[in-house]
């Protein structure tokens, strides 16, 4: 264990412990709305825990307001107190939450949360309403012992992150010199293991697309036609088979041109954490890996650059034989993106790669479906070295850095339209079911989370941003 000369503070450790089972009240009470972004049958729902926290981050001393946008509301908090010359600080979360279903998956309902085996289980409790309940507890902290935090804070939590954040650029860019801040902290995402405390450091970026092959103008006899007539299917398996090469790598010209390697001291650092990749095949119950040679598991998930089937639709799927040749086939296709890769330079190429190996006698539309920018953070300076010292207070040990294979559109939105760094520090874990039924977040996690963001703001107004 690593010792560090960081302490949580006294009074904010006790008025956490003296408050924990409010706290947990709260969560829980904020958790049993079922405020799923997805379903309009929910709507009310959504903009009920808008109110809910709309609420919450007034009573203990923010100004607050509920935004409306063309989809789920906005919820905007702002503390303006701090002495002259104190940064301002953006706090970013979401409210909204995944679709429960498969109901029957889940050991305990979704929204009715449950404590067992030392985690809280139900929809949202680590993505992201706990990690979000963990930063408002922590800010109360300091107004309730205090009456004052050291620099000023704003509160943006939106209620359409599970459906892509469509509305929140926007909003960010009308809204930008009223956002103005130093730094974006933002608690959405999970610690390396258990006991190990992480600042992610890194987010792949995304290009999708839906590649539609059509043939023939009906499903066909495959014995009447067979043999003559183009089939879609294997056209697109055709297609599909290009995208790589024989070793791994993606095979699309230009893929790789404005790939940026990652330093080598960062990629040293990733070597160094306590992965096993025996265990990773063993928990996935596979016998081997594939990917880009000449990197390590954590490498491929982490640093390069991805293209992946998502999904394939073509013919008779049903029970039984059925002899047909399909006058149609489908594929979605997800291309995970690094720095400096941009998602409208490779929709462009992916779409001439897929027309240029297309096979004459059929026809080929690619769609692109979404994009979003990776996102890379230089982790040096005071916001970083902060954030290092509170993690340790409350966790016992130094935080390692590490990357996330995954996107998350809105941290690039923020660093680009607000010229801010984003700091990412998540207390949840692998593993605890963030879209999938028994979601749960650790217990202890949620504790020592709220530790380590009181301590936050001690360190940022001591040391700045």
């Amino acid at each position: 264990m690593t010792k560090t000369t960081t302490t949580v503070p006294h009074d904010l450790a006790g008025w956490l412990d003296a408050n924990d089972q409010r706290l947990h009240d709260d969560l829980f009470e904020f958790l049993r709305i079922p405020s799923v972004s997805a379903r309009t049958e929910h709507n009310k729902d959504t903009a009920r825990a808008a109110a809910w926290l709309h609420e919450r981050l007034q009573r203990i001393g923010f100004t607050t307001r509920t935004m409306p946008t063309k989809g789920h509301p906005l919820v905007l908090a702002e503390w303006r107190k701090a002495p002259a010359g104190a940064p301002t600080v953006l706090v970013y979360g979401h409210y909204d939450v995944q679709p429960p279903e498969p109901l029957e998956l889940w050991t305990s309902p979704a929204f009715e949360p449950t404590l067992r085996d030392g985690n809280i289980y139900a929809r949202g409790s680590v993505d992201d309403k706990g990690q979000l309940w963990a930063h408002v507890a922590a800010l109360e902290a300091h107004l309730a012992t205090r009456a004052t935090l050291p620099v000023n804070v704003i509160v943006l939590a939106e209620g359409e992150e599970e459906v892509g954040s469509d509305h929140l650029a926007p909003f960010i860019e009308k809204h930008k010199a009223q956002l103005a801040c130093g730094a974006v902290i933002i608690s959405d995402s999970a610690m390396f293991a258990p006991g190990i405390p992480s600042i992610l450091s890194s987010l792949r970026g995304l290009a999708y697309f839906q590649v539609d092959v059509t043939g023939p103008n009906s499903d066909l006899h495959s014995g009447m036609y067979g043999g003559a007539v183009v089939n879609p299917a294997a056209a697109l398996a055709r297609i599909i088979a290009s995208f790589h090469d024989a070793d791994g790598r993606v095979a699309i010209a230009g893929f790789y041109d404005a790939v940026r390697d990652f330093p080598p001291a960062v990629r040293e650092g990733m070597k160094s954490l306590p992965f096993d990749e025996g265990d990773f095949k063993k928990h996935l119950d596979v016998a081997a890996l594939g990917g880009e040679p000449g990197y390590t598991t954590l490498e491929k998930l982490w640093t390069r650059p991805t293209c992946e089937v998502n999904g394939l639709l073509s013919g008779y799927t049903g029970e039984g034989a059925k002899t047909v040749l399909p006058g149609k086939a489908m594929v979605k296709v997800s291309c995970r993106l690094v720095p400096d890769q941009d998602p409208a330079v490779v929709a462009r190429a992916f779409e001439a790669h897929v027309k240029a190996v297309a096979p004459a006698g059929v026809k080929v539309t690619v769609t692109t479906l979404h994009g979003g920018h990776p996102w890379r953070a230089e982790l040096a300076g005071p916001l970083y070295e902060s954030a290092s010292r509170a993690l340790a207070a409350a966790f016992g040990r130094k935080p390692v850095i590490t990357g996330e294979g995954g996107s998350i559109p809105v941290v690039n939105d923020f660093a680009r339209i607000l010229g801010a760094p984003v700091l990412l520090i998540g207390f949840g874990l692998p593993g605890e079911n963030a879209h999938a039924p028994d979601e749960w977040i650790s217990q202890d996690n949620f504790r020592r989370g709220m530790r380590a963001l009181a301590t936050l703001w001690d360190e940022l107004g001591a040391h700045g941003v």
